[in-house]
């Protein structure tokens, strides 16, 4: 399942996405005919794997991520599949090493903040 449309911008503490899935009728997220906000998350952590593949060094294999948490979750609306045009997504990557990352991450439609939060992300859990 990709709900990403293009990456916008990134660089090693970020990343930008766009997204228009939100909108089709047969969203895998979809539930009881509507997209509830916190779906949003899981766009955001999309958004987070692509970083990771940008960031991996050529030819390394891809790393599996596991994301263990989210914090301070702020919802502003209550479903995205209501809003007409595309949505942003974007993460920013506040602290970690080669097995555990923290990022921050939005979306936004338009200058509307439609949710933010926090999120933790396990790198190779068998390691740990």
């Amino acid at each position: 399942m990709c709900l990403l449309n293009a990456v916008l911008a990134w660089d090693e503490r970020q990343i930008v996405c766009e997204a228009t899935s939100h909108a089709l009728t047969d969203n895998p997220l979809r539930a009881e005919g509507r997209l509830g906000a916190a779906a949003g998350v899981e766009y955001a952590a999309q958004a987070m794997a692509v970083h990771g593949g940008l960031l991996a060094p050529a030819g390394s294999p891809p790393t599996q991520g596991y994301l263990t948490s989210v914090r301070g979750l702020s919802l502003h609306v209550s479903r995205l599949d209501d809003l007409a045009g595309p949505l942003r997504v974007s993460a920013e990557r506040l602290s970690g090493d080669e097995r555990l990352i923290l990022y921050q991450f939005q979306l936004h439609h338009g200058d509307r903040c439609l949710l933010a939060g926090r999120a933790s992300v396990v790198l190779d859990a068998k390691a740990l």
